[in-house]
């Protein structure tokens, strides 16, 4: 978009001074008009404005801002209008340049229009500001914490507040004015650290760094003529796109970020209330992240980001651990975020978390989400809608952190350590933590609790190796091995639930005409992401009314089924690593009813994956074992 420029003064004296006045951007002149008359009003000063251009585009008005806050000291000289034509032109000729052709000069004269234009103090406009200051008050109240495009903040005022529909620029422009509201191109050139450190090849090799963009963190290389600046050239970030076009010329609007709620020592929870009913090792590793919180919430520095995890395997009731957590940070008044890579289990735990914390407002997020523009004390968010959000939470769950697409996406990591206030915390929840922050906290660098066993406190089904043929094999073969049919037979004859896990979506059509010609009197199905029935086919299963469903790794977390055996086909398959494994296998003997469950790695020959996702499993069991976890084996 374009936007207007100009240079003013707040303090009284000579307003030519260059190093007293500041480089304003606006979004509606006349709310500018308006606020700098009433303040002349009260300084009884007529000082003028300096006025560089009414139609800017956004990213060269940035551009113009960041260098006069580094030349300012060396602007005093500059007091007739050629001069500020000079410096304009001279700092902008790095933007014409990057145009194509003759584009960049074409633009750059019809952008500019330097003025010196006299103001006088007048009580109509000191009147009318005090009529629009309430509106610009709550404008900064609905940006608190947040990060929008511009017209997304349209949406959020329209829906949140419909009595400022038409003046919602006026607000916005006056709690900009008012430094409650900053503006920032949603693509820039100037890293923060972190991505200086992440561009380090560029910066090193003498190369100019790429432009990123300001929301999600991601280069943005893809240029295209826009419409709406008049540039040849505009970059956009092609990474988050599904929330709207982030653009070199696009308002990025952050609110001002809420303070980290603190509170006394001793009014902080460091022991789970036994009202949440959690299992003696739930109670243990959920007291050990109370107790951190505590600490982090009164450590001296007000800027450092506590980080906890909760290493807890599959079926150990993760959520439930986290309901004392959430209790005590909202019962001090802060704020909570709880995200999690899929909008299934979004849904899923929006009425858990309804029943448990029934007086707390909530908003649940996800694409679509009817809540999009609600303000809650506790959220629930997939991760994609933290991209929203800057530094508005004092706790952040990140549930399934080792998950797609949270997971190895460096955008999603970005948008949550933004999300969180300085002085706030994350608890990350995950059953296979990423191998690095399993070294992080076997070295002590990472405040962690492991909870070894599940909440009904039987051990975790171990699996059995069974050696047969490949999926393709069999498919090529039209045939099902004996042992594979004799371990079917098992999980049907004791009415067991059975997943079958493959490891390409094309094996599974042939894969079920096999099955059902071999097991007619079953039903079969099968489903996988590309499956428009696939949430049916879920509900039929949980109801029994399908007995063995054919799926890939999209139902290998998420989903319980009571009374479940899992097959896992092709376990040897390098798309199998062992964190999937234990995730697959996970999903058999999660019901206090069959806690046993019965899990099959199928495959030709035994992986490395393989092997260390049964050491992995041993390893919990034994764990929990010594600790006397286990029911019936209490120390």
């Amino acid at each position: 978009m374009k936007v207007a420029v100009y240079l003013a003064r707040e303090e009284e004296g000579d307003p030519t001074k260059s190093d007293e006045l500041n480089l304003y951007i606006s979004i509606c002149p006349e709310a500018d008009q308006l606020w700098w008359e009433a303040s002349r009003q009260k300084t009884k000063e007529p000082g003028p404005v300096i006025w560089i251009s009414s139609q800017m585009p956004f990213s060269w008005a940035c551009h113009l801002r960041e260098s006069f806050r580094k030349q300012s000291a060396m602007l005093r000289e500059k007091t007739s209008v050629q001069s500020w034509r000079r410096w304009t032109e001279s700092i902008l000729q790095e933007k014409v340049s990057q145009e194509p052709g003759k584009d960049g000069m074409k633009l750059l004269r019809e952008c500019l229009d330097i003025k010196i234009v006299p103001l006088r103090g007048t009580s109509h406009a000191e009147e009318l500001i005090h009529s629009l200051y309430d509106d610009a008050v709550e404008a900064a109240e609905q940006l608190a914490g947040r990060q929008l495009l511009l017209p997304e903040a349209e949406a959020l005022l329209a829906e949140n507040v419909p009595s400022m529909q038409t003046e919602y620029k006026a607000a916005i422009q006056l709690g900009y004015l008012a430094g409650r509201i900053t503006y920032e191109a949603a693509v820039a050139e100037q890293p923060t650290h972190k991505q200086r450190h992440r561009f380090g090849q560029w910066l090193v090799q003498g190369r100019r760094v790429p432009l990123y963009c300001r929301r999600c963190g991601s280069i943005a290389a893809e240029q295209t003529p826009c419409a709406a600046c008049g540039s040849s050239a505009c970059a956009y970030c092609e990474a988050c796109l599904a929330l709207g076009r982030s653009r070199a010329c696009a308002l990025l609007l952050q609110g001002a970020a809420p303070r980290a709620v603190k509170g006394a020592a001793g009014r902080f929870p460091t022991a789970a209330d036994s009202r949440w009913g959690l299992s003696p090792a739930q109670s243990v590793a959920t007291g050990a992240a109370l107790a951190y919180l505590a600490e982090q919430r009164h450590a001296s520095s007000a800027a450092a980001k506590g980080r906890f995890l909760l290493w807890a395997v599959t079926g150990a009731g993760k959520t439930e651990m986290t309901f004392p957590l959430l209790d005590a940070i909202l019962s001090g008044g802060g704020s909570v975020l709880v995200a999690t890579p899929r909008r299934d289990v979004v849904l899923e735990l929006a009425p858990r978390v309804a029943r448990a914390f029934p007086e707390v407002t909530r908003a649940t997020l996800y694409g679509g989400s009817s809540d999009r523009w609600r303000r809650g004390e506790l959220t629930l968010a997939t991760t994609h809608q933290l991209l929203r959000f800057r530094h508005a939470f004092d706790l952040v769950i990140i549930d399934e952190l080792d998950a797609f697409p949270y997971h190895n996406d460096p955008m999603l990591a970005y948008a949550a350590e933004a999300c969180c206030k300085q002085g706030g915390s994350f608890i990350y929840l995950s059953a296979t933590p990423p191998r690095e922050l399993q070294k992080q906290a076997a070295s002590g660098k990472l405040a962690h609790a492991r909870v070894p066993v599940r909440f009904h406190r039987h051990p975790l089904p171990v699996p059995l190796l069974l050696k047969v043929p490949s999926v393709q094999q069999l498919l090529k073969q039209h045939k099902l091995p004996a042992e594979l049919l004799r371990r079917l037979a098992i999980s049907i004859e004791r009415g067991a639930q059975i997943f079958m896990f493959v490891t390409r979506i094309a094996q599974i059509d042939a894969l079920l005409h096999l099955l059902r010609r071999t097991l007619p009197d079953l039903r079969i199905e099968g489903t996988s992401s590309v499956d428009p029935l696939r949430a049916e086919k879920v509900m039929a299963f949980r109801d029994r009314t399908i007995r063995l469903l054919v799926t890939t790794t999209i139902l290998e977390r998420g989903v319980t089924v009571p009374k479940s055996d899992v097959y896992i086909l092709d376990a040897n398959n390098r798309l199998f690593d062992a964190a999937s494994l234990v995730q697959m296998a996970g999903r058999a003997g999660r019901s206090k009813d069959d806690p046993a469950g019965n899990v099959v790695f199928a495959a030709p020959e035994r992986s490395l994956g393989q092997k260390e996702a049964v050491k992995q499993i041993k390893r919990m069991n034994t764990i929990a074992r010594r600790q006397g976890y286990l029911l019936g084996e209490e120390t």
